[in-house]
């Protein structure tokens, strides 16, 4: 985190010297290009420092409860527990979601099983190569078999290439995809 900081904190710092050089100049000349230039440099390296605090909490990943992955118990009213959700768990998945990178997962794998479905069932006859198809049904495969994709967006993937691959019943691969479009949506408002 550290180094990130340091990295932008070094961007800000030569934008704002090259930026108050080329503005000084054009105002003044030489001399006042300088100190303008300085001037920049020190207020950007000054407000970037002044400000770490706020990047490296930006930057900082959200934390995971002490229990880890899966649920953590509460107090609950009664003779028991209610069991909570952990930060960043997807309902009844098991599956735990950091930083949106289960969404772009999931997210890709609608995307390839939606131009797969397109080369099994193409707007014209001869809309789509054989090779085509097959090249798009190996990417779809791929990208389902991906370690980082929630369960229940695995299952509805597993069932819509299901339906896409026997190539016979638009309207049940269509609904099979619909399936998958929503179970990515449910992900996305699950958290």
């Amino acid at each position: 985190m550290a180094r990130i900081h340091l990295m932008i904190t070094f961007v800000l710092v030569m934008c704002g010297v090259a930026g108050g050089g080329c503005f000084g100049w054009l105002l003044g000349g030489r001399v006042l290009g300088v100190l303008a230039a300085v001037a920049a440099g020190l207020g950007a390296g000054v407000g970037s420092f002044l400000s770490r605090r706020h990047v490296a909490a930006f930057l900082r990943p959200d934390p995971v409860p002490a229990g880890g992955p899966g649920s953590v118990s509460a107090p609950g009213p009664g003779s028991g527990s209610v069991h909570a959700p952990a930060l960043g768990a997807v309902p009844e998945s098991g599956d735990v979601v950091v930083g949106g990178y289960a969404e772009g997962v999931a997210d890709a794998v609608l995307v390839c099983v939606a131009t797969y479905q397109a080369a099994v069932f193409p707007l014209t006859v001869f809309g789509v190569s054989e090779e085509e198809r097959v090249a798009r049904r190996g990417v779809a495969y791929r990208v389902c078999a991906h370690e980082g994709l929630p369960q229940a967006v695995r299952v509805s993937a597993a069932a819509a290439l299901e339906a896409v691959d026997e190539g016979v019943d638009a309207v049940r691969a269509h609904a099979a995809v619909r399936a998958l479009s929503l179970a990515v949506y449910d992900l996305r408002a699950a958290r």
